[in-house]
């Protein structure tokens, strides 16, 4: 395809030099400026291609017309499809969804009944990431200069797959694409030189990994330009396992010789190869620099040339903000994309915002793109979707609700409104609900900018109370201010709706430390009822009414934990099946196991002393 018109046919990708700024602003340009014909394009050929396939021959009955698809094909959530992903997992033929062959399930974060849902994927997917991946490097060249000057200390993990019954393999979207011939393979691009050898990011175990990456990424420190992970509290957790292995990582550094218990032989040769000789006055800056009181400021100062830190801040994500700015020393916190399990969506044009600021430009040659209109809560807390005119009382949380629903196309959608997601992909989803709550915040060019508000049912509930995942992490916000104030740190947070008693109340998680250290701090208990109320008091009109005017909702409690507890929530959600790579901490527990561990790791436990505030609107 030729770099002029890099748009002719949506299936076949724009072929261009990554290491040419220019050509690929350019793509982007025309991408953006003409979404109306590319979306029509990308839709006619997904139906041309797949047509015949078992799925949508029940539907369109040898017809390819666009208004026949979206007439007659509904808009499904996961369990609509799984009965035809589980036939593929158990040997059936690809064709029953997607004409082009199906080489592996990647395995989603969202569950269904307790396992990973599993997402088709095809071989020109994998060329699609790639297509997606090199559209980052324009984008940053043109806000952040000399990015070819150094490398990059990403931290990037595996996790291994499992075979299903057909031979195809289920593995986690990220773990797909790093054991790829995309990513191993892939050309030279001076923007994207990484510190982590490939061996130390296939290999599968993940504290050998961990250890590998952030030994070359020290060795190395004079050369990094940028820091990062794919989500923040993975980029933290790195942190976390620093300030536990610093005087290990500068003893291998010292010495130039990489401990005993890095058995992976892949990585034991490629990070001998970075560590080469004996370093001792570089282990003696690291060393100076951990072995300080505070770790504030500590990214700036282990990687000096570093220009900024590239990780997701958005959605449950936003809520680490805080404690990354406490770590930075000032650096941009960077979220460059929006994707998932299903498909790869959108990229911020403007990567240096603030995270509250980040919005995502969808790519229209992706999917084809449609959007259920979301509006905001009633006074009974339902958010609901417009189905035809009828206000359901809850298509968001009542996925049984089959009514036709009327989508709105990508070009269609209203400044400042709210929307579902839906998609239709080149893999064999055809109008499928992925549950990301989004809202129009602006246009590039001619293609709309989406803020990521929550994910669809993260919801807590006792009475008609809904609170979303955004609704929670606001109030937390709020109530964290109160014991930053203080030189205490909210590190992590979850929450479950106890109904053991009546009324049932809303239990918040918290674990903190100390600024400076690990240490459970002192907690005053006037304090942490305070920041029971200011939680309750930040939350919607319908939580305070039913618990001010209805009472059928409890104080709200928090129990402290203590520390290392989230570490062990994430051990039990990777052993039923989450990716460590795409793993983020559930922001509502609803499993008793986990619960469990949670409340048996409890030190403290704080209740508010007063009823919220509540007027009827």
């Amino acid at each position: 395809m030729t770099r002029g018109n890099p748009c002719q046919l949506p299936g076949m990708l724009p072929n261009y030099d990554p290491n040419d700024n220019e050509a690929g602003m350019k793509i982007l340009e025309d991408l953006t400026e003409n979404v109306e014909q590319i979306q029509q394009r990308v839709l006619e050929e997904i139906i041309t291609r797949n047509a015949r396939t078992d799925y949508l021959k029940g539907f369109l009955d040898g017809q390819f017309d666009k208004q026949v698809f979206k007439k007659t094909v509904p808009v499904v959530n996961y369990e609509d499809i799984k009965p035809y992903i589980e036939r593929i997992a158990n040997g059936d033929s690809s064709n029953i969804i997607s004409a082009e062959p199906i080489i592996e399930l990647l395995t989603s974060s969202g569950t269904s009944g307790g396992q990973p849902k599993m997402m088709p994927s095809t071989a020109e997917d994998l060329h699609r990431k790639t297509f997606f991946y090199n559209l980052l490097v324009p984008v940053m060249n043109k806000y952040v200069d000399g990015l070819d000057e150094g490398k990059a200390m990403y931290l990037l993990f595996v996790k291994p797959e499992t075979k299903t019954p057909s031979g195809l393999m289920a593995r986690p979207v990220l773990t797909s694409y790093y054991k790829s011939n995309n990513f191993q393979n892939r050309p030279f691009n001076r923007f994207n030189v990484y510190t982590s050898p490939d061996e130390t990011i296939l290999c599968s175990d993940s504290k050998q990994s961990m250890y590998c990456q952030l030994l070359c990424g020290l060795v190395q420190r004079q050369e990094v330009l940028r820091v990062g992970a794919v989500f923040a509290s993975a980029f933290l957790r790195a942190i976390k396992f620093l300030e536990d292995n610093w005087k290990e990582l500068c003893s291998n550094i010292r010495t130039g010789h990489v401990s005993d218990w890095i058995t992976d032989p892949g990585c034991r040769k490629v990070v001998s190869l970075v560590l080469n000789e004996p370093k001792p006055e570089l282990a003696d800056l690291i060393e100076h620099d951990c072995s300080s009181k505070s770790w504030e400021g500590i990214i700036k100062k282990l990687w000096p040339r570093t220009k900024y830190i590239e990780v997701i801040v958005t959605g449950s994500m936003a809520q680490y903000v805080s404690t990354l700015e406490y770590y930075s020393g000032g650096l941009p916190l960077v979220s460059t994309m929006y994707a998932s399990s299903e498909c790869y969506f959108g990229i911020n044009f403007k990567p240096l915002s603030k995270p509250w600021d980040v919005s995502y430009t969808l790519i229209p040659n992706m999917a084809y793109f449609e959007f259920l209109p979301v509006k905001e809560k009633n006074e009974d807390g339902a958010q609901y979707v417009q189905c035809n005119g009828v206000c359901k009382e809850s298509c968001m949380e009542k996925e049984t609700e089959k009514e036709d629903v009327e989508t709105v196309e990508l070009v269609d959608v209203k400044l400042g409104q709210y929307y579902e997601l839906v998609v239709t992909t080149f893999t064999g989803l055809y109008r499928y609900r992925v549950g990301d709550i989004l809202m129009v915040t602006g246009f590039h060019n001619k293609a709309p900018q989406f803020r990521f508000v929550h994910r669809r049912n993260v919801v807590l509930s006792i009475d008609t109370d809904k609170t979303s995942e955004e609704d929670l992490l606001k109030a937390v916000t709020k109530a964290k201010v109160i014991v930053e104030s203080l030189g205490i740190l909210l590190i992590e947070y979850t929450s479950y709706a106890d109904t053991s008693s009546i009324p049932g109340h809303y239990v918040l998680f918290w674990e903190l430390t100390s600024k400076g250290n690990n240490h459970l701090p002192v907690l005053d208990p006037k304090i942490m009822e305070q920041c029971c109320s200011t939680v309750e008091e930040s939350l919607d009109s319908v939580y305070r009414r039913c618990r001010r005017k209805d009472n059928s909702i409890g104080p709200l409690e928090i129990r402290v934990v203590q520390h290392g507890t989230f570490d062990a929530l994430m051990d039990f959600c990777v052993s039923q099946g989450s990716s460590v790579n795409q793993y983020k901490t559930p922001r509502c527990i609803k499993s008793g196991e986990a619960i469990n561990i949670l409340d048996s790791r409890v030190v403290a436990r704080f209740f508010s002393q007063k009823a919220p505030f509540w007027e009827p609107v």
